[in-house]
């Protein structure tokens, strides 16, 4: 009887703990639900930054890239987002082929269908052909194209120039995001209809004061 008793309330301590774990799980694992969301959040990466950090990664063989899609990412106006939306199905030939005329390798491709894409509930074509209509919202200034020359601007300059590029951005639309000292990323806010739209919280500026360093290209 004691090993009876011993063995039920190592179950019911095991039981409890895995509640534990469940409970502490970000909303956004636990209740993500395929089209429940309220904007998407367009991620250029700065491919040289990356690069500096991931030298044998195919986008850095010499291929001499600037800006490139990281994700088109499903977003909650209050903070967080949806992700690994079930059902997780992989992506066929068709769609790997267009997707790889977007994203600048297969492996971030995969990643970023799989957890941000699966939540648009358009379906994987549906999804990149979304990402393909984003990109052409946005226009790269001409003092961020690819450069074998370093540059030196501050967040809101490069906001700025964004901006001006492609007119019809929120002011609270673009958030410049930063690895240490230097430009890693810009991301846009766009609405569901993949217009221009404000950003909800927690997406801002994520760069320290006064001027940032931009890599040149590889």
């Amino acid at each position: 009887m004691r090993t009876f008793f011993a063995l039920l309330a190592a179950l019911v301590l095991t039981l409890g703990m895995v509640g534990i774990s469940d409970a502490r799980q970000p909303k956004q694992q636990r209740d993500s639900v395929a089209g429940t969301f309220d904007y998407y959040l367009l991620t250029l990466s700065w491919s040289p930054t990356f690069c500096l950090m991931h030298p044998d990664n195919l986008q850095c063989t010499g291929k001499g890239y600037g800006f490139v899609l990281h994700g088109l990412w499903p977003q909650y106006v209050k903070g967080g987002w949806p992700e690994f939306c079930p059902p997780l199905t992989p992506l066929s030939a068709q769609e790997r082929a267009k997707g790889l005329t977007l994203f600048p390798t297969a492996k971030l491709m995969n990643h970023e269908w799989t957890k941000h894409g699966t939540c648009s509930a358009l379906g994987a074509m549906g999804y990149l052909e979304a990402a393909d209509k984003a990109l052409a919202t946005v226009q790269i200034p001409q003092a961020l194209q690819p450069s074998t020359t370093v540059h030196y601007l501050e967040a809101t300059q490069i906001a700025q120039q964004f901006r001006q590029s492609k007119p019809g951005m929120a002011d609270n639309g673009i958030a410049v995001i930063c690895s240490g000292p230097e430009l890693s990323e810009v991301r846009v806010c766009l609405t569901k209809q993949l217009d221009f739209g404000p950003c909800g919280k927690g997406v801002k500026n994520q760069c320290r004061a006064g001027q940032i360093r931009v890599p040149p290209v590889r």
